[in-house]
């Protein structure tokens, strides 16, 4: 079947991510001010409240994606991902039947442990079923869901707002249940990662998958050798290697790999998108925009995230590599916030009146968003922390990662509504210098891993032991040294 069933599967497993984003994103238009029957219904609920409801579901997805380390090696990346959309559905269900506030925590800390689970899995899937050449373009369709969850999630907001019983919340947050219901049933009938299939030692069925997903009638040779290197290098790592958590500082080169990852997610925390994503009226609002405005904006930013989103990872991640667009990327952010915050601090408040103020104010924020971080962080932090750890310790490495992300997730969910609130526009400055600490960090220390195929990351990192066959063009490369000294001892 070849490409089109790999570009298949990627984006069916993506509907993961269209989850995470969905969810991302509903709910900055559910505890809006426009939302005046969910405010009724729960009391006005202040700052802190608001900040809780928002960042609890980041909470479950920190639990969540450090499980997801343990089920991944064990169950596979398939079945992960259906346990974690099954955890979902229950999630999802709670959260639309809520009763009071507690009620909907408690469904959003068990949706989070889902959402935290598939943000981990999904990639890593999608990473591993993937060719070295398109690796990009098919993890990076983890953001494009994103991006796709948020756009559905605005526009749903935007409708939502004009009904005007219960049902204009609970609507929102009850959409979910069907992605969620539908990843589950379709797992069933996809494959399992070739390179998971290979470490528990079924090998035809491996081999079955990898040419179910990158053969065609040209490329057998490459075929050939892709698995042939899949195989020598992760049966090396399994007789020579341990799979103990503490591997992942047990060396140099993996402790490279390891703050590398973590940091890859950290930056992508610290450009404040999440600020954006979860609070956007909120922003808005600051520019004294009010009214259903508001949520068409949020809609119309939306759409246009997750075209750039697909032209970035389809036409430019895997020509141009990771690390160009991860510092074009921190310094348009950190020039966009900082005129953003001089918007606000001379024409900004909800009384204010200056069109021209209120058009530039929108335009910086989308530019932030749907520009700069789209075409950077968005797409290549996921894309990044699941391919740089060797296959023994991936699934692990993958999930402390995703574990920092969802970390600073909770910290800066929790805080911004505080400090949106009493810093006003001073809290841009903030991540005006995150963003710039970000375009140094990368520059300085993240190592480029464009068009190598996961096995050869090792040669990225410094730790490589055994030749690739798709670098020898050899099938069998395990002991071809050791087999030459011989023969030279012999002559």
């Amino acid at each position: 079947m070849g490409l089109f069933f790999n570009f298949s599967v990627a984006l069916f497993s993506a509907l993961g991510s269209f989850l995470f984003g969905y969810d991302s994103g509903v709910i900055g238009s559910v505890v809006s001010k426009e939302f005046d029957l969910f405010q009724a219904f729960f009391h006005s609920p202040g700052d802190n409240i608001t900040g809780a409801i928002v960042s609890t579901f980041a909470g479950g997805c920190f639990f969540g994606a450090a499980a997801a380390g343990s089920l991944a090696t064990r169950v596979g990346r398939k079945r992960t991902i259906q346990i974690g959309a099954l955890v979902a559905v229950l999630g999802c269900s709670l959260q639309t039947g809520a009763r009071n506030v507690s009620y909907l925590i408690v469904g959003r800390m068990i949706a989070g442990l889902a959402i935290g689970c598939l943000s981990m899995v999904v990639p890593l899937y999608q990473s591993e079923i993937s060719p070295p050449a398109m690796r990009g373009f098919l993890t990076g369709l983890t953001q494009f869901m994103i991006s796709m969850g948020f756009l559905v999630a605005n526009w749903v907001g935007y409708g939502c707002q004009f009904i005007r019983t219960d049902a204009q919340w609970r609507v929102p947050l009850g959409v979910q249940i069907f992605p969620a219901a539908l990843l589950f049933l379709g797992m069933f009938v996809l494959p399992f990662s070739p390179r998971w299939l290979v470490e528990q030692g079924r090998h035809d069925e491996a081999l079955a998958v990898v040419q179910l997903l990158h053969g065609d009638k040209k490329n057998k040779e490459f075929i050939d050798l892709e698995f042939a290197e899949m195989l020598e290098q992760i049966q090396y790592e399994k007789d020579n290697f341990s799979t103990k958590f503490s591997d992942l500082w047990s060396t140099k080169p993996m402790l490279r790999r390891t703050l590398t990852g973590i940091g890859i997610q950290v930056c992508t925390q610290f450009t404040g998108i999440n600020v954006s994503s979860y609070f956007q009226p909120t922003l808005y609002a600051a520019l004294g925009l009010s009214g259903s405005k508001v949520l068409m904006i949020t809609g119309i930013n939306g759409a246009l995230g997750a075209v750039l989103t697909l032209v970035f990872i389809y036409f430019i991640l895997d020509r141009v590599g990771r690390k160009p667009p991860l510092i074009f990327g921190a310094v348009g952010m950190s020039i966009s916030l900082a005129v953003e915050a001089a918007i606000n601090a001379k024409w900004g408040g909800v009384n204010s009146t200056n069109h021209a103020a209120q058009t530039a104010g929108v335009a910086f924020i989308v530019l932030f968003g749907s520009l700069f971080f789209t075409v950077s962080f968005g797409p290549i932090s996921w894309v990044y922390q699941s391919e740089i750890f060797p296959m023994r310790i991936r699934a692990t490495g993958t999930a402390v990662c995703t574990c920092a992300n969802w970390a600073c997730n909770v910290l800066i969910s929790q805080v911004s509504p505080i400090g949106m609130s009493r810093l006003q526009y001073r809290f841009y400055i903030l991540f005006v210098v995150t963003n710039i600490a970000n375009g140094v960090v990368v520059f300085f220390f993240f190592p480029e891993t464009k068009g190598k195929s996961l096995e050869e990351m090792d040669v990225v990192f410094g730790d490589q032991v055994i030749p690739h066959a798709l670098e020898t063009k050899k099938m069998h490369n395990v002991g071809a040294e050791d087999d030459e000294k011989a023969r030279e001892s012999d002559a």
